[in-house]
């Protein structure tokens, strides 16, 4: 082969590794001189086999399969009583489902209160109160104090007196809001009261029961005072229907309010003028 043929050989060689490798031939210069032959350029990447990415031929994940949501835990239903139903309750007249008790009693005015709430918030309508529907009450309300609690009453009674320990005796605690009905120092029975407002104020000390009125009507207020046992003026012991309808949200003139009529219909039976009446703090 001559000298011609072997540079066109050897020319070819070199545009064939040109086309393999990503080269380009460069063009001869102005002074018609060849300063390089060939400009071989690597590529900075591989080529990719696929133009494709390769992320659109990775299979699906499967779904995550785990356990069925579980329903919010019941804290308290029909039937169920204590201090956490009151104070359930106490929320629910907060906020305006409920304008009974508190009773401390789940019945069936606090199921239809607790219905209402969770229609109105979306939640499942069940009238038992669950973690749910309690933790979106609490967020609604303010934690009731103690006559929030026991606004239409129910509340312990206070220890009693000594000036109580003996005899018949009415006493009855300004502080707890209660009357003992005791005899020789132990508890017949026990009610809760209400006592005169600010300008009327209930009197405190020893007194006496001198009269018992059963159908009795206020000269000075016009107002019924049924089963009435006068202690002190014009004060005394009655049922109020105003403290049956409305609870510590209200005051009497001076007088000790009943609310429960029968408890009072039965102490009204057992009293007798002349038997003592102590109020105290």
């Amino acid at each position: 082969m001559g000298i011609l043929g072997r540079t066109t050989a050897a020319l070819a060689s070199a545009a064939a590794l040109a086309a393999l490798c990503g080269c380009t031939g460069q063009a001869p210069a102005a002074d018609g001189k060849h300063h390089s032959p060939i400009h071989i350029q690597l590529p900075s990447d591989p080529v990719p086999r696929s133009s494709t990415p390769a992320a659109e031929h990775s299979p699906t994940p499967p779904a995550k399969s785990g356990p069925a949501p579980q329903p919010a835990r019941v804290l308290w239903a029909r039937g169920d009583s204590g201090t956490d139903v009151r104070e359930l309750q106490a929320r629910l007249r907060q906020a305006a489902w409920l304008f009974d008790g508190p009773t401390g009693t789940y019945d069936d005015l606090t199921e239809k209160a607790v219905k209402g709430f969770q229609g109105k918030r979306g939640l499942p309508r069940t009238g038992k109160t669950d973690t749910v529907t309690w933790q979106r009450l609490l967020n609604m309300t303010h934690e009731p104090g103690t006559w929030e609690l026991y606004l239409m009453g129910g509340q312990p009674a206070a220890q009693p007196d000594p000036r109580c320990l003996t005899g018949r005796v009415l006493c009855i605690s300004k502080t707890s809001r209660t009357l003992r009905w005791m005899v020789d120092g132990r508890t017949v029975s026990t009610m809760s009261v209400r006592f005169g407002a600010q300008y009327t104020p209930t009197r405190e000390g020893v007194f006496h029961v001198y009269w018992k009125s059963r159908h009795h009507v206020s000269t000075l207020y016009h107002s019924p005072m049924p089963y009435a046992m006068f202690f002190s003026g014009g004060q005394a012991v009655h049922y109020s229907y105003d403290f049956a309808a409305r609870g510590y949200a209200g005051g009497s003139h001076g007088c000790v309010n009943v609310r429960d009529e029968a408890a009072i219909a039965q102490l009204f039976a057992q009293v007798r003028n002349g038997d003592k009446v102590v109020i105290y703090w």
